[in-house]
């Protein structure tokens, strides 16, 4: 999963797996992305880290965020 100790930083590894979700289509379009609360337990990141994380897709144009709904997988 994410390897603290890798070349890529942590939130990049994270953007890279949620990226690959997304266009595998696991991760539908307009299909939220797991809560921040989730990763951070699922990955043991911090909160911080995950944020960044997501912010790196947002600024893809792979997702988009709703305030006080969540961060969903951009439509196709």
């Amino acid at each position: 999963m994410i390897d603290p100790h890798g070349p890529e930083p942590s939130y990049r590894q994270l953007a890279d797996l949620l990226r690959a979700r997304i266009e595998s289509g696991e991760i539908g379009p307009r299909e939220p992305l797991p809560s921040i609360t989730y990763l951070t337990g699922e990955t043991g990141l911090a909160v911080g880290t995950v944020r960044r994380a997501i912010a790196v897709l947002v600024d893809e144009g792979l997702a988009y965020t709703v305030p006080g709904r969540g961060t969903f997988a951009s439509p196709r």
